[in-house]
């Protein structure tokens, strides 16, 4: 049996090939050279002090719904206002109730970076990213061979944007390393069984090269979370469900970022 991560990665992949084919890579490039041009996420990401990526998300498969009736322009901008150093839009639409129009309007209500968040594996996805405006994406390495993970890290750096660069294991790591990634994540959540283990990040983070950001994923709900993932040296947080549940998702991410 598939895993998770599997299942929607090749579902992703079949969507992507079937629209390429029916010429919507062509309008995709279109677009794309006509979006206005990238914000700087690594930049964001290198501030002083800790930088935390806010997320929009739907739902998930971990959680079900989470806050499937969000106004994401105002979410956004709640984010914003409390210090977050970027976005992530979760655009997957099966499991996360996601859509590249939540990344648009995301992109037109805040000043900071943008990431894309999905399972992103074929060239049209990426075409896509930068045409509806985001400033980075997310390649995640267990859902990829090197040939591509290269390919299309590679079309994100000529098209402008960056990349987060998701592992779990050190030997991810390494594949990110040779690669050329400049931003790693280490989810703290195994994407074929789902479950999250705090320690992974501690255990992963010796593996990360020097001079390379480090995001730490999921798994954070609380400033003590944060100071947990501060200790092992991580640059920057992305949090997804703590905020999108929180009832003044401002104030939560002032929270996180210590007051």
């Amino acid at each position: 049996m598939r895993s998770f991560l599997e299942q929607v990665t090749a579902a992703r992949r079949a969507d992507a090939e079937s629209r390429a084919a029916a010429g919507a890579l062509v309008t995709a490039k279109e677009a794309a050279t006509a979006a206005s041009p990238p914000r700087d996420f690594a930049r964001a990401l290198s501030s002083p002090g800790l930088a935390l990526i806010a997320e929009i998300k739907r739902a998930s498969p971990s959680a079900g719904d989470i806050n499937p009736g969000v106004d994401v322009a105002e979410q956004a901008r709640a984010y914003e206002r409390g210090g977050a150093a970027a976005i992530s839009v979760l655009t997957e639409p099966t499991h996360f109730d996601g859509s590249l129009d939540d990344l648009r309007i995301v992109r037109g209500s805040v000043s900071v970076p943008v990431l894309r968040k999905d399972f992103i594996s074929h060239p049209l996805q990426v075409w896509e990213a930068r045409a509806a405006g985001a400033d980075a994406i997310l390649l995640i390495v267990a859902a990829l061979d090197q040939r591509d993970l290269v390919s299309l890290y590679d079309l994100a750096e000529t098209l402008g944007m960056a990349a987060l660069v998701e592992t779990h294991e050190a030997d991810e790591v390494a594949r990110a390393a040779d690669a050329g990634a400049r931003i790693v994540g280490i989810n703290t959540r195994n994407l074929a069984t789902l479950e999250v283990d705090p320690a992974v990040v501690e255990k992963v983070r010796a593996s990360v090269p020097d001079g390379v950001t480090l995001v730490g994923e999921s798994g954070v709900s609380s400033r003590a979370d944060v100071e947990a993932m501060l200790s092992t040296g991580v640059d920057a947080v992305l949090v997804g469900e703590a905020v999108m549940r929180a009832p003044d998702p401002e104030a939560k991410v002032r929270e996180l970022l210590g007051g």
